[in-house]
């Protein structure tokens, strides 16, 4: 059984403007997503800020999590590394704080050989027993996970049992799905991309968009699931003006600059990561108003 269907949000964490951690705001903001359709919360991803936390912090943000959520939804806490035994760390720290499951993206910087992904991937599946799911994204870490390295450790490793695509090559997906079948839970990890990633067989999504349209994320998933397929591509269609001013920066910047302009106290993202052009902030506000988000 997978993790979750339908629509998780890689949730953003608030900061108060001296950096500290708004644990306040966060739980507004699971309420929120809760409330409002999201199936699951990925807590502690690449929209999270994980990569600026101290191992101490992206430890407590998870606990914290899981903690308040109190199984209304599953949590996926992020808990990848360039280092192994760094992953492996979060990782079992993770399952301890009762995560659902965990979310490991491919070691960035280091650049590994798909033999290296493969070890490093089982190395840390193998060092905990809650289910995991890999997050296949080049554009951040240098290096893509080949469908058929997917495919091995799917086949090979009890519970690694799925993968978030953020590759953005619908060709890819397809393989990755024709090795794998139905052993592969398989979220697009791109919020343009839902309805065709759910046509290769797809679980759901892991979004951004959640964050200021949860309903309608998780609706298009639950029309495809339903059969309405034309009712989830119009809705996915409809989506694109806002999925691309939510992307018009790196992410998270207008992701946690929207939820600021909802009234959530989502505050500052911490550097390198700075704030939104004026042009692209009125770009942004500006879509999300046609869709009818509600602004404060």
């Amino acid at each position: 059984m997978a993790i979750f269907t339908g629509a998780a949000v890689a949730i953003i964490t608030p900061f108060h403007e001296d950096g500290s951690i708004n644990y306040k705001a966060f739980e507004e903001l699971i309420d929120y997503q809760i409330a409002n359709g999201t199936d699951a919360i990925v807590v502690c991803g690449t929209t999270g800020e994980a990569s600026t936390m101290s191992h101490e912090e992206h430890l407590d943000v998870i606990r914290y999590c899981v903690k308040y959520v109190n199984h209304r939804v599953p949590v996926i806490g992020g808990t990848g590394s360039n280092c192994t035994e760094t992953a492996i760390y979060l990782s079992q720290e993770a399952e301890k704080a009762g995560v659902d499951g965990i979310l490991v993206v491919s070691p960035y910087y280091n650049k590994a050989t798909q033999k290296g992904l493969y070890e490093h991937f089982k190395m840390v599946a193998d060092s905990v027993n809650v289910p995991m799911i890999l997050y296949n994204i080049q554009g951040r870490t240098g290096v893509n996970i080949a469908p058929e390295t997917i495919a091995k450790l799917i086949h090979d490793v009890k519970n690694i049992v799925g993968v978030k695509e953020a590759s953005g090559n619908i060709s890819q997906v397809a393989k990755i799905m024709a090795l794998c079948g139905d052993e592969c839970d398989l979220y697009s990890g791109n919020d343009d991309q839902i309805v065709p990633l759910l046509s290769l067989g797809g679980k759901g999504v892991i979004s951004v968009l959640s964050h200021v349209a949860p309903q309608a994320t998780h609706d298009i998933c639950e029309k495809f699931f339903k059969g309405d397929v034309k009712g989830a591509a119009d809705l996915q269609l409809k989506l694109i003006p806002l999925i691309d001013a939510l992307f018009c920066e790196v992410n998270p910047i207008p992701v946690k600059t929207a939820c600021n302009l909802m009234g959530f106290a989502a505050g500052p993202m911490r550097r390198p990561l700075t704030t939104m052009e004026p042009a692209n902030q009125e770009r942004l506000k500006k879509e999300m108003q046609a869709f009818g988000c509600k602004l404060k």
